[in-house]
């Protein structure tokens, strides 16, 4: 069993903010065990949308979603821990909502898409290039959590 330590990007999108869940969501990740290594708000231009989301450039919906993310801004964070981006997608749910496993943060907190609270990078490659778009290298910080300890058996 593989016990990678990897970095993924979260976006909590602008209904998480208005619905007041930035609290709840990142708490969730923090009780897993999740290192935040970088967190901030972001207000989403255009250029930005469309690059992020140019694989859903031609669909019917995509002008609705730019505006959608455009509405508040969004907060941006770096995870890291073990095999994060799997672990994280797990956190996360499905994309619909209404699909997402009992007990993930989209099947407790939301009901539908785009409006589904949060994006999570799908791939450790997708990771990489996605905390490249959303933060520089000087937003990253390496820190040592004390329970990081405990993983590895030396104690405090």
């Amino acid at each position: 069993m593989s016990t990678t330590i990897q970095q993924t990007l979260v976006l909590l999108k602008p209904d998480a903010l208005q619905r007041d869940l930035l609290g709840e969501i990142v708490s969730r990740f923090e009780r897993k065990g999740m290192k935040i290594v970088a967190m901030k708000c972001i207000r989403l231009d255009e250029r930005m949308l469309e690059e992020h989301y140019a694989h859903l450039s031609d669909k019917p919906f995509f002008g609705t979603l730019k505006q959608f993310m455009m509405q508040t801004p969004v907060v941006g964070m770096v995870l890291e821990g073990y095999e994060a981006v799997a672990e994280v997608r797990k956190l996360v749910g499905s994309t619909n909502p209404r699909e997402a496993d009992a007990g993930t943060i989209r099947a407790d907190l939301s009901m539908n898409v785009p409006s589904n609270l949060i994006h999570a990078s799908d791939s450790l490659e997708t990771a990489q290039v996605e905390i490249k778009r959303f933060f520089k290298d000087d937003e990253l910080f390496d820190y040592e959590k004390i329970t990081d300890r405990y993983h590895f058996g030396e104690g405090i």
